[in-house]
């Protein structure tokens, strides 16, 4: 019975020749592939310090070339640092000068128990990015020239460089959507949400990471389920949208954050969540303030405004978010120079808004407007409480606050002013929120007016820290 490569794997592991077959006299010393120095420049398919090592033992760039198919101005380009990828190329070398394929990541046995050669699965003189690949193929290869690299290389990061010179790699396929939903796809889009919160704190926001996730979910949406679960995952999409707003806002990229609260609208009002609504208009409105259209940003406050009454007496948090809306406004008046109704929708946030809540801060607020107004006795205990407000729950406030502080203190002439400054431009350089670093701005101005080497040392950090691109 036959077991057709067995007679020659059998023949192989004896070292005799199959039946039917004779064994060819080698044409190059095999215990020269056996030196530890040799079989390391061969799994790195360093092909120049082959051609070196056969050089060494006395064989000729001719002989070299007769016994690989080259020309021997091909071999001399190689010995002078030309890069061999090509898989038929290497094969060619690996015959002709009878080199165990094994020993070069080449091994690949076709169909028939024989080698694959030039119309097997790696034939052509291609390389491992050629485009008329198969994307799996191009993908495997690519990897395969990786490991000697990683594994052996002396210098892997010179051979990282050159395999990346002569390969581009294809974007990977997309993720298959699921059949159906779940409550599980809800859950994903709800966690997915909470961890860009927390490290939006901890850290400052991402907006690419923001813009990405939304992404995601929001081709959950096109999957089919049952129409609780699609409700609620509409309602948790919508969420994320916002969160990724509130994510290019914080990065101050205007565009990206209107976007994503447009959407999150969208699917809020879809899906009849005024909650979500009304944190959608308000944060909208908040961004085209802080963007220079205070008019503007007013207007969609006021719609939140309105929205909000709509939402449940039971929601938990309703007080939380209406007592935000009236603090936004409070900072539009304040910018369109209506103090008066200024004051009033911050009095009356304060009458809504508990320290229990998890958003808003009336206190920072009020500290910003009041150093506005050049008023710094009343911004200095508003800026201290709004930090302790923030104290181990946002660094990002908390940072924002401490500026606020530290700009108080500068400009009223505290000798604490200049270790406070410090403090808030170190801080805010450890942050990726450009929402923080712009109130840097007026902490570098103030710094700017008082004399001294380390005062204006310290102003040109804070502009350094405010205009970097985080």
């Amino acid at each position: 019975m036959s077991y057709g490569h067995a007679d020659r794997i059998a023949a192989i592991l004896a070292g005799t020749p199959a039946a039917g077959s004779e064994k060819p006299t080698p044409p190059i010393d095999p215990r020269l592939y056996d030196r530890p120095e040799v079989r390391r420049i061969l799994a790195e398919r360093d092909i120049a310090g082959l051609y070196r090592a056969l050089h060494d033992a006395g064989v000729s760039q001719r002989r070299i070339a007769e016994l690989t198919g080259q020309s021997q101005s091909e071999v001399s380009e190689i010995l002078k640092g030309r890069r061999v990828l090509s898989y038929d190329l290497l094969v060619r070398i690996t015959e002709g000068l009878a080199i165990p394929r094994e020993l070069m990541g080449l091994s690949w046995w076709g169909p028939d128990g024989t080698h694959a050669g030039p119309d097997g699965a790696y034939g052509g003189e291609v390389t491992v990015a050629d485009p008329s690949e198969g994307v799996d193929e191009i993908l495997r290869r690519h990897v395969l020239a990786l490991a000697p690299i990683a594994a052996v290389a002396h210098n892997p990061l010179t051979r990282l460089r050159e395999l990346m010179e002569h390969s581009e790699l294809p974007g990977p396929s997309p993720v298959p959507l699921p059949s159906r939903l779940s409550g599980v796809h809800v859950e994903k889009v709800r966690d997915q949400t909470r961890r860009l919160r927390e490290a939006g704190r901890a850290y400052g926001s991402d907006p690419e990471m923001g813009s990405a996730a939304a992404g995601w979910a929001t081709r959950l949406l096109d999957v089919p389920g049952p129409d609780a679960v699609s409700k609620a995952l509409m309602v948790s999409v919508a969420e994320l949208h916002i969160q990724a707003g509130w994510a290019g806002t914080d990065a101050g990229l205007y565009d990206r954050a209107m976007h994503h609260y447009a959407r999150g609208l969208e699917l809020a009002t879809e899906a009849g969540d005024a909650y979500l609504q009304t944190l959608a208009l308000t944060y909208a409105g908040l961004s085209t303030e802080e963007h220079g259209q205070p008019n503007d940003g007013l207007k969609l406050l006021q719609y939140a405004g309105v929205k909000a009454r709509s939402i449940p007496q039971s929601h938990e948090l309703r007080t939380a978010v209406e007592a935000v809306v009236l603090e936004d406004s409070a900072t539009a008046y304040a910018h369109l120079g209506c103090p008066e109704a200024a004051d009033r929708e911050l009095d009356q946030a304060r009458e809504l808004w508990a320290p229990t809540n998890l958003s808003g801060d009336p206190n920072q607020v009020a500290a910003c407007i009041e150093l506005d107004r050049g008023r710094l006795d009343a911004a200095e205990p508003f800026a201290v409480a709004s930090m302790r407000r923030w104290e181990g729950v946002s660094e990002r406030a908390r940072t924002y606050s401490g500026v606020v502080l530290a700009t108080v203190h500068v400009r009223a002439g505290e000798p604490r002013g200049l270790a406070l400054a410090h403090g808030a431009i170190t801080s805010a350089a450890r942050l990726t929120s450009a929402r923080v670093r712009r109130r840097l701005e007026p902490l570098a101005t103030a710094l700017e007016t008082r004399s001294g080497s380390d005062v204006q040392q310290l102003a040109r950090m804070a502009r350094q820290v405010a205009a970097a691109r985080v």
